[in-house]
């Protein structure tokens, strides 16, 4: 419990720190307390009153609505005066992609003022050209310290009129501008030009592999320090025994093709497309599971929704096909056990398989006659392994924000719709928190992650009926994750 507040603790301040600070002046430490109030109050009472007495529900529900209450009282108080995206960003910064929250790309401020410069009366001309009335007829252009941005009417197809247009910006203006074309809140589509930071990107720092496979390596001996524990040896068996780091080989190597096959597929993707990225890096903890998952970083930015959802969707799918066969053979290997009053989705010890319905599935299909209604799983490590990666699969596709599911909502439904879907995902994981306490954590982090996704460069056109199909397969394999098996299906696999 106390490795999990001092984990959830250190990643809500990451967040703020990077997300908020700079957006009030409230002191940073101050909101850290209000969001982490729950969190204290429930560990106060777990150690005051142990596990036998629970917390009262009207205590828990109500610490959940004042603490976000009193955090955003506290920033509003607080807020500074910051100018509206449009304003403020200009380029194409990297986020990190983990396996575990997803990050992406976003629009940032350029190194210097002077990246774009204001255009005269001939270059203004010039763009107006550019626009042809059969495409896109302009109607103002509106300049901003670090954007330009075309205000008019669509009168042809968007992915058409897109690619004409920014032909004839191009052909104007060389590689001095990225095009983004987007929608504004009343559904109409306009273009912003912002300075281009592939001018100054050198392409020699994407690729590091001495650096990617240090962290390989490294992350191999963590997780195979985590599994020997997982197979039952400690660690003074362990210094007195080196040869028994090899029991714990399976959940490393486990993990780590899970792990690795997700980023490989985001990674593969980027390259198809030609967008430019770094090599996955793993991330080795010497603690916890042994690893904080692995992460690419994306270099440029997304020229249409069509590739933002391939990429988005081709990590989480590829490491979920690796990820059931290996939790099918583990949960083979796995025993058998009572079920105690306190069997949670996260005690692999004795791992209530009705947590979730895939989980329920795969543990019959596995198990077989075995599970009944008073048994539990005592997972084996290769079975641990398969499992986070189960739930990484899940993190990475809720769709809120930066995260996977938050890109692939994005490309089916555009930018406005994925925050309108985001912040209602966000008040339903509160309801799946409530019925698996163990999602409790995330459910918080998501008030903290940032709502809104950065545009592609054509963030108008829509996908193929193909692609929605799919997006609608990843959102289904999120919910059967993530929701407890109905009791009609466990009355039907007589687990109940």
């Amino acid at each position: 419990m106390i490795l999990w507040l001092l984990l959830l603790g250190f990643i809500t301040y990451i967040i703020l720190r990077q997300r908020v600070a700079h957006l009030t002046r409230t002191p940073l430490w101050v909101l850290w307390l209000a969001l982490m109030a729950p969190a204290f109050l429930w560990m106060a009472w777990f150690i005051i009153h142990g596990e036998q007495t629970p917390l009262p529900t009207e205590v828990a529900l109500g610490s959940f609505v004042v603490s976000p209450l009193i955090y955003w009282i506290l920033f509003f108080w607080g807020r500074r005066d910051i100018r509206p995206p449009l304003e403020q960003d200009s380029g194409v910064d990297p986020a990190g992609e983990s396996a575990g929250i997803k990050g992406g790309y976003r629009l940032r401020p350029p190194a210097s003022p002077q990246e774009l410069r204001a255009l005269n009366d001939g270059e203004e001309q010039e763009l107006r050209d550019c626009f042809d009335w059969t495409l896109y007829a302009l109607h103002q252009i509106d300049y901003r310290p670090q954007a330009v941005i075309c205000r008019g009417q669509l009168r042809s197809p968007p992915e058409s009129a897109y690619q004409k247009i920014r032909a004839k910006i191009e052909d104007k203006f060389g590689d001095r501008f990225l095009i983004i074309f987007q929608e504004d809140f009343k559904g109409q589509p306009f273009f912003i030009l912002v300075p281009n930071p592939e001018q100054t990107a050198s392409p020699n720092d994407l690729n590091k592999p001495l650096i990617a496979l240090s962290l390989a390596a490294i992350t191999l001996f963590t997780t195979t320090l985590f599994g020997t524990e997982l197979a039952g040896f400690s660690l003074e068996e362990l210094q007195s025994d080196p040869s028994l780091l090899l029991h714990g080989l399976p959940y490393a190597v486990a993990l780590m093709l899970i792990l690795g096959i997700h980023e490989s597929g985001h990674y593969l993707a980027a390259v198809f497309y030609k967008i430019k990225t770094t090599l996955p890096y793993f991330i080795p903890v010497p603690l916890f599971l042994g690893t904080f998952g692995a992460f690419i970083q994306i270099r440029s930015p997304m020229p249409n929704r069509k590739v933002l959802f391939d990429l988005s969707i081709a990590g989480p799918l590829a490491g979920f096909v690796v990820t059931l066969p290996l939790l099918w053979w583990g949960l083979v290997h796995s025993t058998v056990v009572p079920l105690p009053e306190n069997a949670g989705m996260f005690q692999i010890t004795a791992l209530d398989p009705k947590s979730s319905l895939i989980l329920t599935l795969l543990s019959k299909l596995a198990l077989g006659s075995q599970l009944t209604l008073t048994s539990a799983i005592n997972l084996h490590p290769v079975a641990v392994a398969g499992y986070i990666g189960l739930i990484a699969t899940a993190l990475n596709l809720i769709p809120v924000g930066q995260l996977d599911g938050g890109h692939i909502i994005h490309a089916m439904f555009g930018q406005v719709q994925a925050v309108r879907i985001g912040q209602i995902t966000r008040i339903a994981f509160l309801g799946i928190a409530w019925m698996q306490p163990g999602w409790i954590i995330w459910a918080l982090l998501l008030f903290l992650m940032p709502i809104m996704d950065s545009p592609a460069l054509n963030d108008v056109s829509e996908l193929d009926s193909r692609r929605d199909m799919l997006g609608l397969v990843a959102i289904a394999l999120f919910l059967a994750i993530v929701l407890p098996a109905p009791r009609l299906i466990t009355q039907w696999l007589n687990i109940i």
